[in-house]
């Protein structure tokens, strides 16, 4: 299947429960074509559990969802060894984790500890049971919520878990046409149930394709010219990691075939860079207090970055 109908096909279902979003429901078709994790900034009410639950359903992959909050623990997520009366022998009782897409809602509301139990399920891919790693189902992707309004009652997400998610996407309200016609559909009672429209072969097929998708050296050189403007940048107290260039990458990959060309170009890379390197950065708090944002240093190093320009050893 090419990649503007693989795209098509999923925007199509989707529509039955959701208005309007094609750029967030992209960008997960993206991260689950690379895949990479999801950070999704929001407000309550803005349709994040149902985008992600009915986007997991198209694929007919498995789904769990965790509300996260301030007494969970890290085995209320990866699981217990238990003892069992009818083996007489101990038996492991999985986890939510355990799934192909995990939705873990206001992950900033659970403490660091408890955050940092889904570390090793978002780099490596398995989880550790009391010592026992078992592999995560195959692909396994983490998609998080975050309200960004509220600062009572919760916990900033530690540097190196930030650093694993591949996207961090602010939903806003919707557009005036969009909640209309939203409103309209829940009046007529015309929202369909979701089905699955691409199977796990169509799925592995479109993973094998965006493998293929060619990358020139200079486009490598571009990505590498971003990423170390953001290590020079005397407005940050530090860049990106090597991280971000090979999240970028996959990403770009997986943005040229969705857009139906087995090559990347340099507009690939920009695309996916703004929302990678958002939430990567840190700023300096003389500049936090001008009102420069995070955002504002991405959007200008994008726009300087040279493309093609040979960047030399350094």
């Amino acid at each position: 299947m090419e990649g503007k109908e693989f795209l098509s096909k999923i925007e199509k279902e989707m529509a039955k429960c959701v208005v309007g979003k094609e750029d967030i429901i992209k960008l997960l078709l993206i991260s689950m074509l690379s895949k990479g994790h999801v950070l999704l900034e929001g407000i309550p009410g803005l349709a994040k559990t149902t985008i992600v639950k009915n986007f997991a359903k198209t694929f007919g992959l498995s789904f769990s969802r965790i509300q996260l909050t301030p007494d969970t623990m890290p085995s209320d997520i990866i699981g217990v060894y238990y003892y069992s009366e009818k083996t007489k022998d101990f038996a492991i009782k999985k986890g939510p984790i355990f799934t192909n897409i995990l939705l873990a809602d206001e992950i900033n509301r659970t403490p660091p500890k408890t955050q940092s139990a889904m570390l090793e399920a978002m780099q490596e891919g398995q989880a550790t049971v009391e010592g026992t790693s078992i592999k995560l189902p195959e692909p396994f992707i983490l998609l998080a919520t975050m309200n960004p309004l509220e600062s009572e009652g919760v916990y900033s997400l530690p540097e190196a878990q930030m650093d694993r998610f591949m996207f961090k996407i602010t939903l806003e309200y919707p557009k005036k046409d969009e909640e209309i016609a939203m409103l309209k559909k829940k009046y007529e009672g015309s929202f369909e149930t979701v089905n699955s429209v691409i199977s796990s072969e169509e799925l592995n097929e479109a993973f094998e394709k965006v493998l293929e998708i060619k990358i020139s050296d200079e486009i490598l050189e571009y990505i590498y010219e971003i990423v170390k403007m953001t290590r020079t940048d005397d407005r940050l107290l530090y860049g990106v990691s090597p991280r971000a260039s090979e999240q970028i990458l996959y990403a770009s990959r997986a943005l040229a075939y969705l857009n139906g060309r087995n090559y990347v170009i340099p507009d690939d890379v920009k695309e996916v860079s703004k929302y990678i390197l958002v939430h990567k950065i840190k700023l300096k708090i003389d500049y936090e207090i001008e009102g420069i944002s995070n955002k504002n240093i991405v959007n200008e190093i994008l726009d300087k970055a040279v493309v093609f320009k040979k960047t030399g050893d350094n």
